[in-house]
């Protein structure tokens, strides 16, 4: 760095002039850079405060904040009378720097926990989600169909309400109100019998996964896991260090004889029992009874996720495996995130009484709980009546669209795809023909705008053939259109074999 009798020659450091509230900000961390690399050596003086304002062309008072910036970081410091210095301490203590060791390039990645490199290598990638909802895509409720002026009036509500009802932090185990209403909705609709004290509020489902499996699971311990089953439990079961074991799914749910087969000693098990996710099939009441009496019999606990089960299009709702567990074995998971829209990102679970204390100790140690504003308006939705018409309006929305992919399905894919009608949930299966393979038809799918997922995405180990249509994001013409559209696809991959 050349030298001169205002101090160091700073070379003009880039910065955004259009944007004058970050101009202390951006000539600091310049000025930090040039430290850090060694380019300003230590005990080297640096010019004037007023030097520097004019070379840089910024205010003297944001040449003299940045310097007391850079004194309090301890990079430099000054002498009375004699200017400011680049820190000595920066001798022998400065960072290495990439540039002034070429080797470092090719190093190794950085060294992660050895838990951390061990599940990387077992995550499947999440199923695409985008923005616009595109004909078929899954897991995603009808944004077009919520109502957003009656969401707004809440949230209105609950902002102007006393500012330390509002911006303090919020109890790490759930605001009251809303696990109150949560109890309430459970005992009337899904025959789980529970209190405030039971419930616990997350980040959504797949957070309430993950502190499931650090609290519960070993590294190494045995999961059964429903084959096929769904990404995002697993990819949080397997960052907890779980060794899962892939069950096989029949038309009854879960094969518990094939689990016991094996893995006969597990630590847990994991399963859809309302509607199995992703082929839709309702856990007969006797392999409830099996799962129960063989996580009994090892001590084992069953995590239950009821992600859709409140739709149901016929009959009476599919029953929660939690209303006859007896045993207190099972931890109910629900969420807010289907039934409500994505990006509210709520969700629950219900502790069995053995496990509830410790989760509440756990919780108000280590939880920071999610944000207290959506946790209030949920808890508004729910006690003002709101949450049961939206179920009931949404399941008839969702009838309608899934008996418009039925029957535009059986008007152009015969032949093509074998499409299940479905009495429940977001989505149904497709069965493809021998000849035609499912992760071709995605891919060829996709470049039409369709998303289409292949069943064995979902497959822990060889399972059965197919595509996942959903049928709940977009309105029934926009679907009967990609049903053509996709027939038409199907037609021409078959003249081409």
């Amino acid at each position: 760095m050349v030298k001169y009798a205002g101090g160091a020659l700073i070379p003009p450091i880039s910065i955004n002039r259009d944007d004058p509230g970050s101009l202390t900000a951006q000539l600091a961390g310049g000025l930090r850079e040039l430290i850090l690399s060694g380019r300003l050596s230590p005990g080297e003086r640096l010019p004037s405060s007023r030097t520097l304002s004019k070379d840089q062309g910024v205010s003297r008072t944001t040449a003299v904040t940045v310097y007391e910036q850079l004194m309090a970081e301890e990079l430099i410091y000054s002498r009375v009378g004699a200017g400011a210095y680049v820190s000595k301490t920066l001798q022998s203590e400065r960072p290495i720097q990439p540039q002034a060791m070429p080797e470092l390039a090719d190093a190794a990645p950085p060294r992660l926990a050895r838990l951390s490199i061990e599940a990387s290598e077992h995550y499947f990638p999440r199923l695409s989600h985008p923005q616009v909802p595109r004909p078929f895509v899954t897991g995603m409720p009808a944004n077009d169909e919520f109502p957003m002026p009656l969401w707004s009036r809440l949230s209105a509500q609950y902002w102007r309400q006393s500012r330390h009802l509002v911006l303090g932090y919020p109890d790490p185990v759930g605001l009251f109100e809303l696990r109150r209403a949560i109890a309430n909705h459970l005992k009337a609709n899904r025959g789980v019998v529970c209190e405030p004290d039971d419930i616990f509020v997350f980040n959504g489902a797949q957070d309430a996964f993950n502190r499931i499996g650090q609290m519960l699971l070993n590294p190494g311990d045995h999961v059964w896991f429903e084959n096929p089953g769904p990404i995002g439990a697993r990819n949080s079961l397997v960052s907890s260090g779980a060794s899962l074991v892939p069950v096989p799914v029949d038309d009854q749910g879960m094969d518990v004889a094939a689990g016991l087969k094996l893995c006969p000693e597990f630590r847990m098990a994991f399963v859809t029992p309302a509607r199995q996710h992703p082929l839709g099939v309702t856990m007969s009441l006797g392999r409830r009874l099996e799962l129960l009496h063989a996580a009994g019999r090892c001590g084992a606990w069953i995590i239950e996720d009821d992600y859709d089960g409140e739709f149901y299009y016929s009959g009476h709702p599919a029953p929660t495996l939690k209303s006859v567990d007896t045993a207190g074995r099972v931890i109910y998971v629900g969420t807010f995130s289907k039934v409500m829209f994505a990006g509210l990102r709520l969700g629950y679970l219900v502790a069995p009484p053995e496990l509830a204390k410790m989760f509440q100790r756990v919780a108000g140690a280590t939880m920071q709980g999610a944000p207290s504003s959506l946790q209030s308006i949920m808890a508004s939705f729910m006690e003002q009546g709101h949450f049961n018409a939206h179920l009931r309006r949404m399941r008839r929305i969702y009838a309608e669209r899934q008996a418009a992919l039925v029957e535009a399905a059986s008007q152009h894919l015969g032949g093509l795809l074998d499409v299940q009608p479905t009495t429940t949930g977001f989505q149904t299966v497709g069965r493809l023909p021998d000849d035609l393979d499912e992760d071709e038809v995605s891919a060829r799918a996709l470049e039409r705008g369709i998303i289409v997922s292949p069943l064995g995405r979902f497959s822990l180990a060889p399972a059965q053939k197919g595509l996942i249509l959903g049928f709940s994001a977009v309105p029934s013409r926009a679907t009967v259109a990609a049903v053509r559209d996709l027939a038409d696809l199907l037609q021409k991959m078959r003249k081409q074999r």
